[in-house]
């Protein structure tokens, strides 16, 4: 609470003229309650004058709550602060138990983790600060790219601060008591049972696609189905008390799923570790104009780990013969990009420089630590 004050040096209280000092010294009238009061520095005294004509001192305990007021931040404060995982928030589509949770527990051991319903209302989470940080698939070693969710890096104003790989186990879970020759259907997400095709086609078991792994085993779990099995994680058996009848059983012996951190604010480039940068352009028609953008990179030894194309949802068609013989069409492209180097490069930043010579458009999504374990 802001009080305006005065100070009278080499007086003491009992000379208060509170009269003479409130309109002389601009004290400040303010209520407590039901109460009016006024405050006033007496000397090295806070003193306040209730309505009753009752005076306190309050000055007792002010050194002790200034003492206790937080110091001003550093920059290692700030960078120190933002490795300390114990209370992040993460907000995941799924329940728990899924893989995308895994994957947050995997960057942020100690994080709390916040289930969405959607990729959206996960994205949403941030933006309304119900969450510190979104952590969303993108692509998958067997299965490619997630669309969906690079039209929603675009749609939303959030900043790329990490990525996570992480080494998938499918399991194949029943409720206990239950043998994999029981089963008569295997519940999953789309993925999961088309990566695992060769094992349930053995089994010879009838396949229902669902939302979500994790949500699968929590379905099967609550509604106690016997002859359903599910594919999912070994933690989705834990959290919702089913059985692990086998492991592994993905066509691939070894599929990894790559994840995207992203928060409210950018991160800090480095140029002492490795980092990698995300950004998506668009470019101006013409013959040879994707090659020259991509030169831009090759010709500062600027490694392209990912490259992706989509339409423009706002623009997907352009028409490409103007005559009056042809009205032929064809998409018109953003192009998303992964590189490896930080924007604290000078080559990084030279690259974008010549890169806005070709594109329309160019926005940075994030520039972020590589992730090189599994």
């Amino acid at each position: 609470m802001a009080v305006t004050s005065c100070l009278i040096p080499g007086s003491t209280t009992a000379q208060v003229d509170w009269h003479n000092l409130l309109t002389k010294h601009s004290g400040i009238a303010l209520k407590w309650g039901n109460k009016q009061k006024r405050a006033c520095y007496w000397g090295n005294k806070v003193i306040v004058r209730m309505a009753d004509q009752t005076s306190y001192d309050v000055s007792k305990g002010l050194s002790k709550d200034l003492s206790l007021l937080p110091k001003p931040l550093s920059a290692s404060d700030i960078l120190a602060a933002s490795d300390n995982d114990a209370k992040v928030r993460i907000s995941f589509k799924g329940v728990p138990g899924s893989y995308s949770e895994d994957a947050a527990h995997k960057a942020y051991p100690n994080c709390e983790t916040v289930p969405c319903h959607d990729f959206e209302a996960s994205f949403k989470a941030v933006e309304l600060w119900l969450a510190d940080k979104v952590i969303i698939p993108i692509e998958n070693s067997s299965g490619g790219s997630l669309h969906r969710n690079y039209d929603l890096l675009l749609c939303h104003r959030l900043h790329i601060v990490g990525e996570v790989q992480l080494a998938i186990n499918f399991c194949l879970l029943a409720l206990p008591g239950v043998r994999a020759e029981y089963l008569e259907r295997v519940l999953s997400h789309p993925q999961a049972l088309d990566l695992s095709d060769a094992f349930l086609t053995k089994l010879n078991v009838a396949r229902e696609s669902v939302d979500d792994t994790a949500g699968a085993a929590e379905y099967v779990a609550l509604n106690g189905l016997y002859k359903a099995g599910v594919i999912a994680s070994r933690r989705a058996a834990e959290i919702y008390g089913l059985n692990v009848l086998a492991e592994r059983i993905q066509d691939d012996a070894e599929i990894i799923n790559r994840y995207l951190i992203l928060a409210r604010d950018p991160i800090i480039s480095r140029a002492d570790k490795p980092f990698k940068t995300s950004i998506v352009f668009s470019l101006e028609e013409g013959p040879g104009v994707l090659f020259k953008a991509l030169a831009v990179f090759a010709l500062r030894d600027i490694n392209l780990s990912k490259i992706e194309s989509r339409p423009q949802r706002n623009r997907p068609l352009r028409v490409v013969d103007d005559s009056n013989t042809g009205t032929a069409k064809c998409f018109d492209y953003l192009f998303y990009i992964d590189f490896e180097a930080s924007m604290a490069e000078p080559r990084a930043q030279t690259a974008l420089g010549h890169l806005q010579e070709f594109a329309k458009f160019i926005r940075v999504l994030g520039c972020y630590p590589m992730d090189a374990t599994i």
